[in-house]
């Protein structure tokens, strides 16, 4: 079990908090569940029934906030494909050739983007008659054994009343960082992650490539909100998946409205060209959590397809949300009473006289007042816990937006005050202390050592007669392959010329 770390008495885990009603109720919660993270049945990351058949285009996390190493500038992440298996190839993780991956900011409050910067990819593969990702070591991303490639431009487009008023090319052929396939393929992955960090002419940064999954959570919460009976809680479900990022840090003072008006609203969105040849919008995301439990079934794609101007529409799922009434269902915890407006200055306006924009216009963006600077000591629960700079004043990797997010939906702003959370307090891997701040992504060859196979004498018995060609004596296959197997080219080499004698021993045998 865990305790919030707010000032004042211990804050009880969602755990600890509905186990006593339930003993109240004649019913004994079980314990946390300590199992290893494996594949999941369900997740925040697929909100919406179009987009999870289409993980390619799918927003999973966006992140806004104040650089804690640089403050006068903001750092903005948007994050995509949900739980990419490390060792997913050979066709590993790549942004999508015919997409606009967009964040979009909106500095007046009035739910119009005024500038949208744009990320659009290119793929590029050097040999076409090879099956493989990389065909050797890489040691750089101009290796000639990194087989497939990928590079990206940024477009800086102002507008006004959603008409271009100016276009600007912020950055052209930019390297990716590729997937990281495994240690014997990319021995060095950091450096090639570092290599894929370019500075940009105004003092920003822009970083595109894999990076561990920043978001912590137990996603068990769809099975009954944790097993009906709280056996569910305390597991990573994200721990050792990975996602495609966009960084992009850039001086404060380009995306706000003056010095008198600090407040920017994000969101993200994908666009992807149709049947037709027409680029198409497809998934968008702001506040974490709000298409996937606030919208219900019949408003995800239509969210997914909508800009903010437009979430009028959707106003009902925030004043009257689901949530609450299936926690007291399952949980008889009183829900809040209703229209919530609390929500609406959460997820709509931004909270009043933190990080609401005057003459705000309701919409679903995730708001950041760029004046407030960053702490030395971010508290998980951000605002919750007296922290300013944290969720939902924008969102930095370390917040922990299911514990807030539960804890307000149950009425913490307005009285009912909670503990409730996912006993999940902190990502699995350290986060950086520089741009751009994400963790490494988990390497494809993850647990090789640990099963063993970490030597040609490993190798070798664990395939034992497996590749020894139909006759008996001559070469030992299995020391060639063994020998290849961290060699690049010239390794391939070996394979070949193994392959050529055991056709011609078998043609004698035959």
């Amino acid at each position: 079990m865990t305790t919030d770390s707010r000032s004042g008495a211990g804050r009880r885990s969602i755990a600890t908090l509905i186990a006593g009603a339930l003993a109240a109720g004649g019913l004994a919660a079980a314990g946390v569940a300590t199992l290893e993270p494996g594949a999941a049945s369900a997740s925040s990351h697929r909100e919406a029934p179009l987009i999870s058949g289409q993980p390619q285009y799918d927003n999973t996390d966006l992140y806004a906030f104040v650089s804690p190493d640089k403050p006068d500038t903001t750092t903005l992440i948007a994050n995509f494909i949900p739980f990419e298996e490390p060792a997913g190839g050979p066709n590993f993780y790549q942004f999508g050739d015919d997409a606009q991956y967009d964040i979009h900011i909106d500095n007046n409050g009035d739910a119009q983007g005024d500038l949208l910067l744009r990320y659009t990819f290119r793929t590029q593969t050097k040999n076409k008659k090879s099956f493989l990702y990389n065909t050797g070591v890489v040691n750089n991303l101009t290796d000639p054994d990194l087989n497939i490639t990928q590079t990206y431009d940024i477009d800086l487009i102002k507008l006004k009343n959603q008409r271009v008023v100016s276009k600007t090319k912020l950055a052209d052929d930019i390297p990716v960082a590729p997937s990281d396939v495994g240690k014997a393929s990319m021995p060095d992955y950091n450096k090639l992650r570092e290599q894929a960090i370019y500075k940009l002419s105004n003092g920003g940064q822009t970083f595109a490539g894999q990076a561990d999954d920043p978001f912590f959570a137990d996603l068990r919460v769809f099975d009954l909100l944790y097993g009906g009976n709280l056996s569910e809680v305390g597991r990573d479900t994200l721990k050792g998946y990975n996602v495609n990022s966009i960084a992009l840090q850039l001086p404060t003072d380009m995306i706000t409205e003056s010095k008198n008006q600090p407040v920017v609203g994000v969101w993200s969105t994908v666009e992807r060209k149709n049947a037709r040849g027409y680029y198409e919008q497809v998934s968008r995301l702001g506040n974490p959590l709000v298409n996937e439990v606030v919208n219900p079934l019949k408003d995800k794609d239509k969210f997914n397809a909508s800009s903010p101007w437009e979430d009028g529409q959707f106003l009902k799922n925030v004043t009257n949300p689901e949530l609450p009434k299936l926690i007291e269902a399952i949980y008889k915890i009183k829900a809040p009473s209703e229209p919530r407006n609390d929500l609406v200055d959460v997820f709509l306006k931004g909270v009043k006289g933190l990080n609401q924009p005057p003459k705000v216009r309701a919409a679903e963006e995730l708001r950041l007042n760029t004046s407030i600077k960053p702490t030395a000591s971010p508290k998980r629960l951000g605002v919750l816990d007296g922290d300013n700079a944290g969720f939902p004043n924008g969102r930095r990797l370390t917040d922990d937006v299911i514990d807030e997010a539960l804890q307000v939906m149950e009425g913490e702003l307005v009285g009912s005050k909670n503990d409730l959370g996912d006993a999940v307090n902190a990502n699995d891997k350290g986060f950086g202390k520089y741009f751009p701040y994400l963790a490494n992504p988990t390497s494809g060859s993850r647990g090789a050592t640990a099963k063993g196979v970490s030597s040609g004498t490993d190798v070798k018995n664990q395939l034992g007669d497996a590749l020894q060609p139909a006759s008996s004596g001559g070469m030992d296959n299995t020391t060639l392959i063994a020998a290849s197997a961290g060699g690049g080219a010239a390794g391939i080499a070996l394979i070949g010329a193994g392959l050529m004698w055991w056709r011609r021993m078998r043609s004698r045998v035959y």
